[in-house]
């Protein structure tokens, strides 16, 4: 199982040079111990720094596993319960089609209430990426900025699933509420130093002492890095900094149903609870999908139930995920990335349950687009076109002097030696095929055949 990493290095090699990311680091767990980790790129690309295990970066969303987690510890002891309302704890009243919100609804986002985009304008306002100023810096600031959200409600509590960070800040409130002790220092208290996590922080002033720290950047359109800033003051939904280091023990935490080093952090019950599916996702990587407390929930990952969340604050990525009946985990940490880090988790996962990662839909897909892209020109070159892969869609350019035309190419069918898709041109639905031949890769597009050159 733990044998070469080969191929997963050089897979990770080549989406770093794709998506131009600065710098990665991973760590791979069984039972409770590491495995497998190692840094990749530059946490620091001006000095040449190279990243390691111990390079702290952003976890985002992965946070909200410990704000579950948190929640798990206080319902044990009897001080919360899981369907009692929110506004028990809170002073917020927002009933969506007059139904009470319950803290059950906030850990499974399924409050009734869409994104109301505080975070995306927080992170954005502060790293530059917008104008859109949105100074909220305290759960207070959110019961504020929310005080109008009933109106906003699309579904009644339970019914549906919409990401709601501000849900989470609420969370955290009511942990620092019923606990006594801010949000923060409840966390660093029963969470991270119980799991030897010493190097895991939320204040700037505690990342700044820091030596080895990914610096935050930007990759712009133009695919350049652009230093820029973490945006603290997220702090349940998305506010810790972590490394691969660290991050190993709190999976083998979960790995060993709740207990680390002789000590039980939470009741397998309330751990086994947060796994649980309790809301069906409206989109998906793999059949099934649903959320659970803190965590997605992908039921059929090779037979198995993998557990997994993944982060992101727009200068840091991250993914972490688990595979209990295996007992196998991983942690991925990174500087921005436009490549899902969620699918280089999976992959490696695959690889150590002894299954090809290339069998995943994604990675398949992905592949298949890849090799798709380049210039093709029709007979004797008497005309020219671009084919480039964009995330999930190809892009079907062709320029000159006076005019340019640009179509989305939306994948039907794809195959290893025929990939079918359509374009939208001119009020109709035209088909776009590529037939890959030993040689070379043929298109057919409305009155044309192209092959891919060389």
């Amino acid at each position: 199982m733990f044998g070469d990493f080969g191929d997963f290095e050089k897979f990770v090699i080549e989406k770093m040079r794709e998506a131009k990311v600065p710098a990665l680091s991973v760590s791979v767990i069984s039972e409770d111990e590491t495995k497998y980790s190692r840094g990749f790129g530059f946490r620091d690309i001006a000095s040449g720094l190279p990243a390691t295990p111990r390079t702290i970066y952003g976890i985002g969303s992965v946070t909200k596993s410990f704000t579950a987690l948190a929640l798990m510890q206080l319902a044990d002891e009897g001080k919360v319960g899981v369907q009692d309302e929110v506004e028990k704890y809170v002073p917020l009243k927002v009933r969506p089609f007059g139904e009470p919100i319950r803290i059950h609804h906030l850990l499974t986002h399924s409050s009734g209430l869409p994104a109301l985009g505080y975070a995306e304008a927080l992170i954005r306002g502060m790293t530059g990426a917008e104008d859109n100023w949105l100074p909220i810096s305290s759960p207070d600031d959110i019961i504020a900025f929310m005080k109008d959200a009933e109106s906003w409600a699309v579904s009644k509590p339970g019914e549906r699933y919409f990401y709601l960070n501000e849900g989470w800040v609420m969370l955290g409130e009511i942990i620092s509420r019923v606990s006594g002790l801010r949000y923060e220092e409840y966390i660093r208290k029963r969470v991270l130093e119980p799991l030897r996590m010493s190097r895991t922080y939320f204040s700037k002033v505690e990342v700044e002492r820091e030596i080895d720290k990914a610096t935050p950047y930007i990759v712009d359109k133009d695919g350049k890095h652009i230093s820029s800033a973490f945006p603290y003051g997220i702090s349940s939904d998305g506010g810790l900094l972590s490394n691969v280091k660290d991050m190993s023990n709190y999976l083998a935490m979960y790995l060993n149903r709740g207990q680390f080093d002789g000590k039980t952090l939470v009741s397998r019950k309330r751990l086994e609870s947060m796994e649980a599916s309790h809301i069906k996702l409206p989109y998906e990587f793999l059949e099934g999908e649903s959320y659970g407390y803190g965590w997605r929930i992908t039921p059929g990952f090779h037979g198995c139930k993998l557990i997994s969340h993944a982060g992101s604050v727009g200068v840091y990525k991250a993914f972490a995920g688990y595979v209990p009946d295996k007992k196998i985990g991983v942690v991925l940490l990174a500087n921005p990335s436009e490549y899902t880090l969620s699918h280089i988790g999976m992959y490696v996962l695959s690889q150590l349950m002894d299954v090809d990662p290339n069998t995943l839909p994604f990675i398949r897909n992905d592949v298949i687009l890849s090799k798709l892209q380049g210039e093709y020109e029709t007979y004797m070159g008497t005309m020219k076109i671009n084919i480039k892969k964009r995330g999930d869609f190809l892009f079907f350019e062709m320029r000159d002097k006076y005019r340019e035309q640009i179509l989305p190419l939306v994948p039907e069918r794809l195959g290893e030696n025929q990939a079918m898709f359509f374009t939208l041109s001119e009020g109709g639905r035209y088909p776009v095929e590529f037939n890959c031949k030993k040689d070379t890769i043929e298109l057919i597009y409305e009155r044309y055949k192209l092959t891919k050159r060389k």
